[in-house]
């Protein structure tokens, strides 16, 4: 099993506590999310010491007037355990950053990820029609992380970009996100946690962490009417195809 996404630098657990666990909970490979340089640099550690884990780095959103340096963020994804750009994108709803500094780095992480032939992990909220148009001008693997907005979904399956659900989809005013979930191509659906944020139902009001999945991963199987484990090993083999993994 794989968690797709996870901010192990923001938890308040060791990232090596947190590995563990999810190994006890059967979670063999965590895609450990960069935010930010230095957060880039923090999950290439944990990668570089803990089998089984891998990086996606990125310039958030939030981070967009930061001055983050793009430089040193396509250094770091030279290293072998850096699989994806991202998270990238656009946050129209939260607006920490100037949107016009959101798009300038946003496309230029598209730019980077076309160039060096890796996935991109896309943040959206409340963009959903810019980071559409936005992602038009890009050709390679698109992963919509946290996907939380259906009607961003016709564009995602016509397209065939991969469709990542987090803890959100257990909640149980979440029957909109259910239904797109049972709609997402088998071979483009993937799971995550999102952690330390989004905790799932059964762990609501406590810190999430990759160990959790399993709960994501039952609620897509109910979705979909699916055996879990079958959704399992699906999920498994989209991972590897998208980010390219062993």
């Amino acid at each position: 099993m794989i968690d797709t996404h996870a901010h192990l630098d923001a938890c308040v657990d060791a990232p090596a506590t947190l590995v563990a666990r999810a190994r006890d909970a059967g979670v063999t490979r965590i895609v450990a999310v960069g935010s930010g340089i230095e957060s880039c640099r923090a999950a290439l550690a944990v990668a570089a010491k803990e089998e089984g884990v891998f990086a996606a780095l990125g310039i958030h959103p939030h981070q967009a007037a930061d001055g983050e340096s793009l430089d040193d963020l396509e250094q770091l994804l030279g290293d072998d355990r850096a699989v994806a750009v991202g998270e990238t994108g656009l946050d129209f709803y939260r607006d920490y950053a100037p949107r016009e500094t959101q798009r300038a780095v946003f496309e230029a992480q598209l730019e980077l990820a076309g160039r060096l032939g890796k996935p991109v992990v896309v943040h959206t909220r409340e963009a959903d029609d810019e980071t559409a148009a936005t992602l038009a001008r890009f050709d390679g693997t698109v992963v919509l992380h946290c996907f939380s907005s259906a009607h961003l979904l016709p564009v995602a399956l016509e397209r065939g970009y991969y469709v990542s659900f987090a803890g959100n989809v257990t909640y149980p005013n979440a029957g909109e996100l259910r239904a797109a979930a049972a709609r997402v191509p088998g071979d483009r659906i993937l799971a995550e946690t999102d952690s330390p944020y989004l905790s799932p139902q059964p762990r609501r009001g406590r810190p999430n962490e990759p160990a959790n999945v399993v709960h994501t991963l039952a609620a897509l199987a109910a979705a979909r009417d699916e055996d879990v484990s079958e959704l399992e090993r699906r999920i498994d083999d989209n991972a590897a195809a998208a980010f390219g993994l062993p």
